[in-house]
Order: structure tokens, then C-alpha cells, then sequence
């Protein structure tokens, strides 16, 4: 029986190739603790937008990378034997089969380059 999360996470790609995105709005629209929309494609990735307050479990993806960039707040990503801290402006990669796990200490707004076909839940850590 697969645990259930209380994440909000959006995979249909909301805006198609030249419409304009417009990540203030929906930052000051959403009122979820953890909300995950999926921007665009961009060839075989997808660009998603995070909005994130709280704790998200501890997980692997097995055949992709993920990439974190935060645009306001602190996002701490743990990854087996270490603790990365990202501020504005800055971003992480995380390599594919790598237990991880975000952390925002504040509402925290980033972006995220994975694959189209990723599952955001992962494997979960037992």
C-alpha cells in the first residue's frame, strides 16, 4: 500500500511554447504549503514551479537528474551525508539514484528542471 502526501503537484504543462509566464502572480495566488505546477516543456524536460513551506519526505529517483533553483527563501536539499543550502539566486543538482529530500524553513519559491517523465514522489526511503 503506497503512502499518500498532502503536496499539491500539477504535472499537466501549463503554458505552451511563446505564451508568457508569469511566476509573480501565481506565487502571490497560491495559498498551499507545498504547491508543484509544471510550467512548460523544454524538449525532454520540464520546467516546474515550486511554492514550499515544510518538510517533503525522503526519496530517490532512480533514472533522472533533478535540478533545483531558488528564486526567494531558503531551500535546504539533504542528501545522504550532507545538507545543501540554497538561497536566492542559487542552485543544486541532484544526481539520479541519490537519496534527497527538501526542506524550506520559509515559504520558498523555486524552479525545477527534470525530466517530462519523472514521478515527483519518487521512491520513498523505507
Amino acid at each position: 500500500m503506497s503512502k499518500t502526501y498532502d503536496y499539491d503537484q500539477r504535472m499537466d504543462i501549463k503554458h505552451r511554447h511563446h505564451e508568457l509566464i508569469d511566476v509573480p502572480r501565481m506565487v502571490d495566488e497560491c495559498q498551499q504549503h507545498w504547491f508543484n505546477q509544471t510550467l512548460t516543456r523544454v524538449n525532454g524536460s520540464v520546467v516546474r514551479l515550486g511554492i514550499i513551506e515544510g518538510d517533503y519526505h525522503w526519496h530517490r529517483h532512480e533514472d533522472d537528474d533533478e535540478f533545483f533553483f531558488v528564486l526567494s527563501g531558503k531551500l535546504y536539499v539533504d542528501v545522504e551525508d550532507e545538507t545543501i543550502e540554497l538561497n536566492p539566486n542559487q542552485g543544486t543538482t541532484i544526481s539520479k539514484g541519490l537519496m534527497h529530500r527538501t526542506r524550506a524553513p520559509v515559504r520558498t519559491v523555486m524552479l525545477m528542471v527534470e525530466t517530462d517523465s519523472i514521478d515527483p514522489i519518487g521512491i520513498v526511503a523505507e
